[in-house]
């Protein structure tokens, strides 16, 4: 055999060798935990790169026939609030954190202040002003203390890191309260409004809300959260969950000290079929990565006769203390020892991507970040890995079949 022909034989073989370790690489990617599939890591891998290339500074739409109201809108269907695939994602939340604020009033319903604000072009907003620095910590119980604006913020990036897509759109903004909002607010929210030395406060209209408790800015620019309101079209329904607490002191819920209570959920409407359970297990996760103990009620699209995701609202009663884990939040994982797959196989890619690293790079951009203090980011890790541990031991003593559920919704925008 000729020397140029050996050298090209040569060269096929590595070349057959190199695509082999790729394929095998790829494959080990999928296969190294129970359930995974290449759809889930392929997935992740998009969502990897979105993430780290999310930049809301100048981000607009190329199209001048289209609001990024109207967009989001269009993004809305029964199981997701917005697609895996949104380019234009970081041109909605620049407006966002960037629009005019043509009108502002008082945010009747829930226990803690906020404003409903209306963006140019009639979009509406839920402002929720800051009341902790990021390095405060929240004592008492788990649900104790005001909201935190910026675990709203977080919490709709971790959304998207799970790849749940079921909680509204969420920016960080600095509003100037004496030029953007006090010439544009209704009477009933301006008789909120009073001085603390040289900062301007208000304290809102809602159950806690106290005139010798308002949230003040710095002088007259404020902080806080701005979450995208729903579309009208798709009305809200009310549910009361059935983990939820009783916040009575010395009076337990049922699945606080039934062992078999999951048994008596999956005889209910309507978590006896559908995906409605695997939902609730689903937010029991998101909620014990961020500390959220308040989920007592929870909304879904109205008339879905059980379809529905459960919509993540209302996410602002997190991050209050990175030193504590209230475990009793996974209590839906661990006393019915079900996931579903995707989320079970997401949870393994985060461990080894790391949740914190991604979450810092998911919110770089957001005009208040840092959005977390550093304690609050190494207890993501820490809970992310009391995760796993869960469902590790859901499957030492029951089959992967029971434990790990193929639950995937066809989507369709």
């Amino acid at each position: 055999m000729k020397l140029k022909q050996r050298v090209a034989l040569l060269l096929l073989l590595l070349l057959g060798l190199l695509i082999t370790k790729l394929l095998v690489l790829e494959s080990s990617s999928s296969t190294n935990f129970p359930g995974a599939t290449r759809k889930d890591v392929q997935s992740f891998r998009r969502f990897v790169h979105f993430a780290t290339s999310l930049q809301l500074q100048g981000a607009t739409f190329a199209s001048p026939f289209s609001s990024p109201w109207e967009v989001a809108a269009q993004w809305v269907i029964p199981r997701e609030i917005y697609p895996e695939e949104a380019p234009e994602m970081a041109a909605v939340l620049n407006a966002m954190a960037s629009s005019k604020i043509v009108h502002a009033d008082i945010g009747f319903k829930g226990t803690q202040l906020k404003a409903l604000l209306v963006l140019e072009g009639g979009q509406k907003v839920v402002f929720k002003p800051k009341r902790y620095s990021r390095n405060y910590i929240v004592e008492g119980e788990p649900y104790a203390g005001y909201d935190r604006h910026n675990a709203e913020v977080a919490a709709f990036h971790i959304d998207r890191i799970l790849g749940f897509r079921r909680a509204p759109l969420v920016v960080g903004r600095y509003v100037n309260l004496k030029t953007e909002i006090q010439p544009v607010a209704t009477e009933r929210l301006l008789a909120t409004f009073l001085h603390q030395g040289n900062n301007t406060c208000f304290y809102g209209k809602c159950y806690y809300c106290r005139e010798t408790e308002p949230a003040c800015a710095n002088g007259e620019i404020a902080e806080g959260s701005l979450t995208l309101w729903l579309p009208e079209s798709w009305p809200l329904q009310k549910h009361r969950h059935p983990w939820g607490r009783t916040y009575l002191e010395g009076k337990l819920a049922r699945w606080e000290y039934d062992d078999n209570y999951c048994e008596a959920v999956r005889k209910m409407t309507p978590y006896d079929m559908g995906p409605r359970l695997l939902d609730i297990i689903d937010t029991a996760i998101f909620d014990f990565l961020m500390g959220n103990a308040d989920r007592h009620h929870y909304e879904s699209f109205r008339d879905d006769a059980g379809a529905s995701m459960l919509i993540l609202l209302d996410n602002a009663k997190s991050f209050g203390n990175p030193n504590s884990d209230e475990r009793s939040i996974l209590a839906p994982l661990y006393q019915c020892c079900m996931v579903r797959i995707s989320t079970w196989n997401r949870l393994h890619l985060l461990t080894e991507a790391g949740l914190s690293n991604l979450l810092t790079k998911a919110t770089v951009a957001d005009p208040i970040a840092p959005v977390l203090s550093k304690g609050h980011l190494h207890a993501l890790d820490r809970r992310l890995m009391a995760v796993v541990d869960t469902v590790r031991r859901c499957l030492d003593t029951h089959s992967p079949e029971a434990v790990l559920v193929e639950d995937r919704m066809a989507l369709d925008h």
